[in-house]
């Protein structure tokens, strides 16, 4: 899997949440791939990727000035995006609706959706321009399915891969495609801490959380990559409006 093929050769690709262990999948294959590649993420939070082709860009995707001129940085250091991946998002505190608060929904939703909506906004008039693009969504299978614990991120979630149909409805004429990705649960960083968190112990946490899907264990942040990768490259180029889900089966059952 680590060979170069140059599938995404030459192309400007946005990733957002850049330097989360998802995104930096994204942002390290497509660099090898041969995108020139900005990566975003918060302020404060260091870059983890070192390749010639990454450069980083602090932002807020939750600002729309920032976002405005972050986009309009880019384009003018590296070149109009071709490609722009939405990898930016927080799961939230776990409780039900009537536990959860407004200054939690307001922050779930500013960053989920606000977030993806804000950079959409700002890079697909770049493509619409070139009459050329590809958009790539972070939604989830919890976008797909409900379940009783985080009922704000299914939320947002189910609002991003919505919003990403109907700009595939409207962004078809100017060979823009839009498509949304759905990982299952990876083995990150976030998952591990709360492996060690849970009163149960990492190892039956494990097999509560993935014992029973067909492929019976967590995915890697890179076989999310490899699936954004396809979207981003030409290979995917009658693909719009789709759903990728990578799950392990999860939602097959």
């Amino acid at each position: 899997m680590s060979a170069t093929t140059g599938r995404v050769q030459g192309k400007v690709v946005v990733v957002t949440g850049a330097r989360g262990d998802l995104g930096s999948a994204c942002v390290r294959l497509l660099a090898q791939e041969g995108a020139q590649v900005a990566s975003l993420d918060r302020p404060g939070v260091p870059g983890v990727v070192e390749h010639r082709s990454v450069v980083e860009y602090d932002a807020d995707i939750t600002d729309a000035e920032d976002v405005a001129a972050t986009v309009a940085r880019v384009a003018e250091e590296l070149g109009a995006p071709d490609v722009l991946v939405n990898a930016a998002g927080i799961i939230g505190r776990p409780a039900p609706s009537h536990e959860s608060t407004a200054d939690e929904f307001d922050a779930i939703f500013d960053v989920n959706v606000k977030g993806t909506w804000l950079m959409t906004k700002h890079v697909v008039p770049h493509m619409i321009e070139k009459q050329a693009g590809s958009i790539i969504n972070f939604s989830s299978i919890h976008g797909i399915t409900g379940g009783r614990n985080v009922p704000l991120y299914h939320a947002t979630k189910g609002a991003v891969r919505l919003l990403t149909k109907s700009d595939a409805a409207a962004y078809g004429e100017h060979g823009v495609r839009v498509n949304s990705i759905h990982p299952g649960s990876m083995d990150t960083r976030m998952s591990r801490r709360s492996a060690e968190n849970s009163p149960v112990g990492p190892e039956a946490y494990y097999e509560q959380l993935v014992g029973g899907n067909p492929l019976p264990r967590q995915g890697k942040p890179v076989e999310i990559a490899y699936g954004v990768l396809y979207l981003a490259s030409d290979e995917s180029g009658f693909s719009t409006g789709s759903e990728l889900v990578i799950d392990g089966g999860y939602t097959a059952q």
